[in-house]
């Protein structure tokens, strides 16, 4: 029985699965160290974009299931879903975790069931439980005392689709990893209350792979679609004609080339597994450097066509160019910018290219620090009517519905093949 959740981390992730233990009143309690996060949670509100996402909420917050707080309480279960990021050197940066733990810890009590959602490299979940019982010598844990003991330990990776959480938490398959078995059911039994798909019970290390193995293999696959995307452009050949060709044939499935790969996910996930097995992973390891590359080969491409503007135009210096930068999120309409190659391209404009950068964005409401000093947040027809030069970074729903015609003249890079 499960009376209190408590979800720490109240991001992409954890926001919505408190959201969604809540609509199935069971209090819940989401803890983060954002206080403005806080505040508008409890206002009933999301500081995040994700649709459906602000009517469960406001729901929830109504009906007095769901709260937002500073500092962990006592609860049944705790959920943690902080982030996983690396540090210099591609080496995965645990400290949010041991944070969480820290945070959680002093008010842990026996029959406490404890799951790492984050995306984590393979042993995370141990680590975590061997800080816990650093921190609480008071209570036994799976390590020491097996099915004895007095806290429960689980991984179970979130597997969701950003713009579609809410119905992917509840209908795709959960995978389980306690440090025994009890600590699995328990697990299992806790997610049941609202996920319709099929709880899969492993071992801790096996769910930890089974996250890493599924984002890599989509970075394999995106980066194959990626190196063919530059040797087409070397050969003259138009990589979006080739791939649809291609995959007119019964077995073959070619992905879609873009300006690279971002997310708190495909990004990342690959280098716990080369972190851990640098020597074995070299497959992985290349995969994450054609995607980690192309960015650089985008930036390039974005130079040589402002030299041809400026060939074209003798009278203008490179200061006249005006470039438009359309997107700057990780994937198509979401708000969210982490490891975003659009962002990091546009970054490198800005440092770069002395001319006027205009950026469209219409899943934010203010630049980041990184960019706020040199590029102009701007709406479509803004863009259209001063650019020189347009770069789609990002194939968002509303700049797939831009008529070609307004296009112009105008110089443009294409990145994901929806302009022809």
């Amino acid at each position: 029985m499960f009376n209190s959740v408590s979800v720490v981390g109240l991001g992409y992730i954890g926001l919505p699965t408190a959201a969604v233990f809540a609509s199935r009143k069971i209090k819940v309690i989401g803890v983060d160290v954002n206080g403005s996060a806080v505040d508008i949670i409890n206002q009933g509100r999301i500081h995040i974009v994700e649709p459906d996402l602000d009517i469960v909420v406001h729901a929830a917050v109504t009906e007095g299931f769901l709260r937002a707080t500073l500092v962990p309480e006592p609860a049944d279960a705790f959920l943690i879903a902080v982030p996983t990021p690396f540090k210099d050197g591609y080496e995965p940066d645990l400290s949010y975790i041991e944070s969480a733990c820290r945070a959680i810890a002093p008010v842990l009590k026996v029959g406490d069931l404890v799951i790492l959602e984050s995306t984590s490299p393979v042993g995370a979940t141990e680590q975590m439980a061997k800080w816990l019982a650093e921190i609480r010598p008071d209570l036994s844990f799976p390590q020491e005392l097996g099915e004895k003991s007095d806290i429960r330990i689980a991984y179970c990776p979130e597997r969701v689709l950003p713009g579609h959480v809410l119905q992917e938490l509840v209908q795709n398959d959960r995978v389980i990893g306690g440090l025994t078995t009890k600590c699995s059911e328990r697990a299992a039994a806790l997610y049941k209350l609202f996920v319709l798909g099929e709880c899969i019970i492993t071992n801790a290390r096996t769910a930890e792979m089974c996250k890493l193995t599924e984002n890599s293999f989509r970075d394999v696959n995106i980066a194959f679609a990626n190196e063919l995307s530059i040797i087409c452009d070397k050969l003259d050949i138009s990589v979006w004609e080739l791939i649809r060709l291609a995959n007119r044939h019964p077995r073959v499935s070619v992905l879609q080339p873009g300006p690279g790969v971002g997310g708190h996910c495909i990004a990342v996930d690959p280098w716990f597994i080369v972190s851990k097995t640098p020597e074995h992973a070299r497959l992985i390891r290349c995969a994450r450097e054609v995607n980690d590359s192309k960015p650089e080969w985008v930036i390039n491409k974005v130079k040589l066509l402002v030299a041809d503007y400026l060939l074209s135009n003798p009278e203008k210096s490179a200061k006249e160019v005006t470039i438009a930068a359309f997107g700057l999120a990780f994937k198509p309409d979401i708000d969210d910018l982490r490891e975003s190659p659009a962002l990091e391209i546009t970054q490198r404009i800005a440092r770069e290219c002395p001319g006027r950068l205009i950026a469209v964005e219409p899943n934010i409401l203010e630049l980041p620090e990184s960019l706020d000093k040199r590029v102009e947040l701007e709406s479509i027809d803004f863009a259209l009517e001063r650019a020189n030069i347009v770069l789609l970074l990002v194939d968002h729903k509303v700049f797939k519905g831009i008529d070609k015609a307004r296009l112009g003249q105008v110089k443009m890079i294409d990145t994901r093949g929806i302009w022809g």
